[in-house]
């Protein structure tokens, strides 16, 4: 049977067309889709011992318990919380000083070595816990010693988001190697869609935060090192911090967590963000 463009390009938008009635994400470059309704493996009731990703790779990254460092096992995992009204009934992982750690150690040095990253959070916050001074980290894969560089996004003690990118030329917090980009204060407990962008090359590049909209937030600028050795990705914190875990932890929940490592286009960003208010937020003409 013979199809014309017409047909063609007709099944190519219906292939694209997913829940929620919005055009799927981009899949070129996803390196992580960490969604809480998918890829879970439980133990003791709802406790979260491993989460899949879900991103189109021959082989799927794990982010699994660690117990290395603390004093009781199984303490590190986070909760699975179902049928969340305020996300369309989708469910949700609670971080309470808690971590997911995916144990490749060179799986994604390149977030910030090069090729650039984009990554897209549906996060809510929590009071933060006393540790680190205005560093509740969601996700990271800084280096475990030395200038600790690669990603981070976080929130300071009041619940202002914030993200950056770290070099390892110096070990500052902060300057002009590990640049922060603060964005607007969180209601604890509502959910959003942040994300941050960081330009692909082997110069001085561009680091861009956003906060529900794909127009920037707030935009800097970091030199690249090629050379940098980042480590292990952290769900929940920094960095697989086995010498005090929890200590620069969030508390708060997460959603869904996806990382590409390239910078998506303005228009492939602003389609990541309305299909992901379609699926968690269709109620919600300007979310928050």
């Amino acid at each position: 049977m013979k199809f014309s463009i017409f047909h063609l390009a007709l099944f190519g938008l219906l292939a694209g067309i997913g829940r929620g009635g919005g055009i799927d994400i981009p899949v070129s470059g996803l390196v992580v889709d960490l969604d809480a309704k998918s890829g879970l493996t439980l133990e003791d009731g709802d406790r979260v011992a491993r989460w899949r990703s879900q991103a189109p790779t021959e082989d799927p990254a794990d982010f699994i318990k660690r117990d290395q460092g603390r004093d009781q096992a199984g303490s590190g995992r986070p909760t699975l919380r179902k049928d969340i009204g305020a996300l369309n009934g989708q469910p949700a992982l609670v971080f309470c000083q808690q971590e997911l750690v995916c144990l490749d150690g060179d799986r994604f040095d390149r977030l910030t070595t090069g090729s650039g990253n984009t990554w897209v959070a549906i996060v809510a916050p929590h009071p933060q816990s006393v540790g680190l001074k205005d560093v509740n980290s969601f996700f990271g894969n800084l280096r475990n010693g030395e200038n600790y560089e690669g990603l981070w996004a976080c929130f300071d003690d009041d619940n202002s988001v914030w993200w950056g990118a770290r070099n390892g030329v110096t070990f500052g917090r902060f300057d002009e190697n590990n640049p922060k980009l603060g964005g607007p204060v969180f209601v604890a407990g509502v959910f959003r869609l942040v994300a941050g962008r960081m330009a692909a090359g082997a110069g001085t590049v561009a680091l861009e935060l956003f906060v529900d909209a794909a127009s920037p937030f707030v935009r800097t600028e970091i030199k690249v090192n090629p050379a940098a050795n980042p480590s292990r990705l952290a769900v929940g914190q920094e960095r697989d911090a086995i010498q005090h875990p929890g200590v620069e932890s969030f508390d708060g929940e997460i959603a869904r967590l996806l990382i590409w490592d390239r910078p998506l286009t303005d228009a492939e960003l602003d389609l990541t963000l309305r299909r992901l208010r379609a699926i968690y937020f269709p109620n919600a003409a300007n979310h928050p």
